[in-house]
């Protein structure tokens, strides 16, 4: 992986990109909303490293919104998380004046995280965003970042007890849901494939 720090990605910082930060930061628990926010470092420094051409501002703003349908006030009591995030994700973005095929994507970036595959071709937000979740959650891909990398991410945002409050969250969700995707995740054994995960080591943030 090509070197980089959290200096050289690419962070949209116009008006846009504030006020989303503003709700997640509003809405969000603190583990979930740094965990947002490492969901878009790691799909950034992916796309960098990769080659792979990507909208920074339209990623920015879906790495946010992924899991704002994981809480109280967004949460639909029939739609799976993503979805409804993907709503929420798309009124936000009418009120910043989107056009409608961007606000549409956005909500397809976000309800996409949560596929095991999305072509890069056709969606490399998506693709980037569904890799990078991957990596937050259960560690997939986590060692393909350089360990000092890894570290400032970690210190910059750190975990908290993302782990715990993530597997309670997909928990009330199936309880609910018994179809949706979170249910899904747990019946495919998530807490068994969680743990291990390198991010959760104490020697992750090490230099």
């Amino acid at each position: 992986m090509t070197p980089i720090t959290l200096g050289t990605l690419p962070v949209p910082d116009g008006a846009t990109a504030a006020a989303a930060l503003d709700v997640a930061a509003a809405h969000l628990s603190p583990a979930l909303l740094n965990h947002s926010l490492r969901a878009y470092v790691w799909a950034a420094a992916r796309g960098v490293a990769d080659g792979i051409p990507f909208d920074p501002e339209l990623l920015y703003v879906a790495a946010l919104f992924h899991d704002i349908g994981l809480e109280r006030a967004f949460d639909n009591h029939t739609l799976p998380f993503e979805e409804a995030g993907g709503h929420v994700a798309g009124v936000f973005a009418a009120g910043a004046g989107w056009p409608a095929e961007r606000r549409q994507r956005v909500a397809d970036v976000i309800v996409r995280h949560m596929w095991r595959e999305v072509d890069v071709s056709a969606d490399p937000e998506g693709h980037l965003l569904a890799r990078a979740t991957a990596t937050e959650i259960v560690g997939r891909e986590a060692d393909a970042y350089p360990r000092g990398f890894r570290a400032e991410v970690l210190e910059r945002y750190p975990r908290l007890d993302l782990a715990e409050q993530f597997l309670a969250c997909f928990r009330a969700q199936a309880a609910r849901k018994p179809a949706s995707s979170a249910a899904g995740a747990l019946r495919a054994g998530l807490p068994g494939r969680m743990c291990g995960n390198l991010l959760d080591e104490s020697t992750a943030s090490a230099p």
